[in-house]
């Protein structure tokens, strides 16, 4: 009977704490930004979630995010990645690539 009591103590404290949310992990938030070429404007990714298909020209991604950044050699985000920690920053091959965030 007293684990019965113990569990259903467990479970009523743990219902708040997954209502509220509360142990999810927040969104990332921050910039990508993606540098292609000196005649034109970078691109920004504001708060970027999921998987973005890199510009055709890319030459270097800027992690200024709060989370880390995974760069792919494919469009999908499907390739092995290279980490870009926040702060940091990457050279990207041009035409085709794609990044996420985690």
């Amino acid at each position: 009977m007293r684990r019965i009591v113990m569990a259903a103590a467990a479970v009523a404290l743990a219902i708040p704490a997954v209502i509220s949310g509360a142990g999810t992990a927040a969104a990332p938030t921050g910039r990508v930004v993606v540098f292609e070429t000196e005649f034109q404007q970078l691109t920004v990714y504001e708060d970027p979630s999921g998987c973005h298909k890199l510009p055709v020209a890319s030459h270097v991604l800027v992690n200024l995010t709060d989370a880390t950044v995974r760069t792919y050699g494919d469009p999908l985000c499907l390739t092995p990645s290279l980490i870009v920690q926040p702060g940091f920053g990457t050279h990207v091959a041009p035409l085709t690539g794609s990044f996420s965030v985690e």
